[in-house]
C-alpha cells in the first residue's frame, strides 16, 4: 500500500483498488460484483465460477493485514439482487465471517435495487464521514469531497510497444473514483468522456505500484 492524500485526509492505496483509512480503521472498496459469473451462466454464457471466492479471499487478506474494524462497499457489491442467494458455500462463509467481524456498510449502487438479503452488514443509500461523502456514482454538481465507484476506471498505456492496462483511481480536487475491486470486472478507460464529465479538467489517474503512487494527468 502507498500513501494517497485526498481532501486533506490521508489514505493508503492498494493496487487491486482498496483504500485504507487508518484514522477511521476503515477499508473502502467499490464494485465487487459478486456472483457475476453465475449471473452470466444463467443466461448461457459460462465463465469460471470462482469470482466471488477470489474477491472475498483478497478482501479477507486485506482485513487481516490492516486490522480493519469497518468496511464500506461503495455500491454494486453483487451483480444482481439475487447474488447473495447464489453464493457458493465457501464464499458465503467468508462473507458472513467478515460481516460478523466488521462494521460492514453496503452503499447501494445501480445493480442493487431490491437488494434485500445482504448477508449481514447494514444497507444505506450513501454515507458522510467527517465531511467526506461516500456514494456509488459521482455527482458532478455536489461540491463536497466525495468517494465513489461505478465507472471501474483503468489506465491504458503503451509501454515499449506493448499495451498495458492497470486499475487506477481517478482524482480531482473534490472527487476520487475508486477502481472496481471485484475479480471479474471490466474497466472503462480513465480518459473516457463519461469519467471526465464527473471529475472535470483538473483530474489525474493514480496508479498504486509496489513502492509509490504514479500520477498521470488526464486531458478532457
Amino acid at each position: 500500500m502507498v500513501p494517497l492524500s485526498f481532501a486533506g485526509l490521508d489514505f493508503l492505496a492498494e493496487p487491486q483498488g482498496a483504500l485504507w483509512w487508518a484514522a477511521e480503521r476503515a477499508l473502502l472498496v467499490a464494485d465487487l460484483h459478486l456472483e457475476k459469473a453465475s449471473w452470466f451462466a444463467k443466461r448461457g454464457q459460462f465463465l469460471p465460477p470462482y469470482d466471488s471466492q477470489a474477491t472475498l479471499t483478497a478482501l479477507t487478506e486485506l482485513v487481516e493485514r490492516t486490522g480493519a474494524e469497518r468496511l464500506y462497499c461503495l455500491g454494486d457489491s453483487f451483480h444482481d439482487k439475487f447474488g447473495c442467494d447464489r453464493l457458493p458455500e465457501a464464499a458465503r462463509a467468508l462473507l458472513l465471517a467478515l460481516t460478523a467481524r466488521l462494521d460492514w456498510v453496503w452503499i447501494l449502487g445501480n445493480h442493487d435495487p431490491g437488494f434485500a438479503d445482504h448477508c449481514g452488514g447494514r444497507l444505506v443509500e450513501e454515507a458522510e464521514v467527517h465531511g467526506l461523502v461516500l456514494r456509488h456514482e459521482a455527482q458532478p454538481d455536489d461540491l463536497r469531497p466525495e468517494l465513489s465507484g461505478h465507472w471501474h476506471p483503468k489506465l491504458r498505456l503503451q509501454v515499449r510497444g506493448k499495451n498495458v492496462a492497470r486499475r487506477c483511481f481517478v482524482a480531482s480536487p473534490t472527487k476520487l473514483i475508486l477502481p472496481a475491486f471485484g475479480a471479474l470486472t471490466g474497466g472503462l478507460d480513465a480518459h473516457h468522456p463519461q469519467i471526465m464529465k464527473m471529475v472535470g479538467d483538473r483530474a489525474a489517474a493514480l496508479v498504486p505500484v509496489a513502492d509509490r503512487l504514479l500520477r498521470f494527468p488526464l486531458a478532457a
